[in-house]
């Protein structure tokens, strides 16, 4: 399976995991000139920024360990860029990491 349909079908199953746990998901691959975020939600009044993560397995390390400073750099950038052009600066927001390693979904929240 390549890695486009892994992390595919990663962030479909973090969706439904989500949305079956509380989460309102806003948008899906967001795109914007600087990039894409995977997931972004509501829950508990803040905007949940979601990066996911997907492998088959942990020979190479855990999906987190792949959100390094820089990607979380990337991350903060595209969430500044996602509340300026939608006017949303009344919400408070986070920045989870969903790690999905074979069949089990890990939600870290306030991963940075």
């Amino acid at each position: 399976m390549n890695n486009k349909i892994l992390g595919d079908k990663g962030e479909a199953k973090v969706f439904d995991y989500l949305t079956n746990n509380g989460y309102i998901v806003i948008e899906r691959n967001y795109t914007c000139p600087i990039g894409e975020i995977d997931l972004i939600a509501k829950h508990d009044g803040m905007i949940v920024f979601v990066e996911v993560k997907t492998r088959t397995s942990s020979k190479f390390g855990l999906p987190r360990e792949a959100v390094n400073f820089y990607k979380q750099k990337k991350l903060r950038d595209l969430a500044m860029y996602y509340l300026k052009t939608t006017k949303k600066f009344d919400y408070q927001c986070r920045f989870d990491v969903a790690e999905v390693l074979g069949d089990e979904i890990t939600i870290i929240e306030n991963a940075f």
